[in-house]
């Protein structure tokens, strides 16, 4: 499910050339290069992102932090593949994803990206069981295939007495572990976290970080999270803080997985 998508090009060297921030010490799975990014309004042009250089190690945990319009969002979904920049490049385990074509990307996505929101996105007439395996339904696996890997899954997140519950019958915190059952069902490469604990309460929230370090930890799991919250923030092993659309910080958290 890893495969890279054909046709794509080469990524930038591994070798990190001086200026190239840093998120980890091991092999990067992000690289970042040289990455521009600007939006039109009207007539005028208003930059977001300028000359971004970055490498994310895999098997880390990343919070991006920066205040509002700085650029963070835009960024994270630059590395997602939902956006493209206006200049650079960003190569995921190796692969130029700049280049790739929309169905390409799309393919890409699919296969190497999962993705957790701060509203979860839950479908609200399909159980937690469905939520979890759509998207799983893209893939050549049998029912009972996937049935084993959704049953799994959920028992990993907590919930598997809540399969059969609907999003309305389950509580904030609790749809938010549906939502990071359905990201990681499919075994992505990259787990892209958009303010993941925004819109639930200090308890649940915890519980959400908890299990996101667990994944990180236990699993190996590469995660890049937007947030706005100090507290979430201290989940991850390296803060990056963007400000007015450069990179200004990249610093490790020494508590974390000491």
């Amino acid at each position: 499910m890893n495969s890279a998508a054909s046709g794509a090009q080469t990524a930038p060297a591994s070798a990190r050339p001086a200026g190239v921030r840093s998120a980890g010490s091991g092999p990067p799975l992000i690289e970042i290069r040289h990455v521009s990014k600007s939006y039109t309004r009207g007539e005028q042009v208003v930059p977001v992102l300028t000359d971004i250089n970055l490498d994310v190690g895999r098997g880390e945990f990343v919070a991006l932090m920066g205040p509002s319009g700085s650029g963070k969002s835009t960024l994270l979904n630059l590395i997602a593949g939902i956006d493209k920049p206006d200049a650079g490049q960003i190569a995921i385990n190796g692969e130029d994803i700049t280049q790739l074509g929309e169905g390409d990307l799309a393919g890409w996505r699919a296969a190497s990206v999962g993705f957790i929101f701060q509203f979860y996105n839950l479908m609200p007439v399909l159980n937690a069981f469905e939520n979890v395996e759509l998207p799983l339904l893209l893939t050549a696996l049998s029912r009972a295939e996937r049935r084993a890997r959704v049953e799994m899954t959920l028992a990993l997140v907590g919930l598997s007495d809540r399969m059969d519950h609907r999003p309305n019958e389950l509580s904030g915190g609790q749809q938010q572990r549906v939502a990071i059952a359905r990201a990681i069902v499919s075994d992505p490469l990259l787990l892209i976290a958009d303010e993941p604990t925004g819109d639930l309460d200090r308890t649940s929230a915890a519980e959400v970080l908890a299990l996101l370090r667990r994944l990180n930890e236990e699993l190996d799991k590469t995660i890049v999270m937007v947030t706005h919250d100090p507290r979430a923030a201290e989940a991850a092993r390296h803060l990056i803080y963007l400000d007015k659309g450069q990179l200004t910080d990249t610093s490790p958290f020494a508590a974390h997985g000491a």
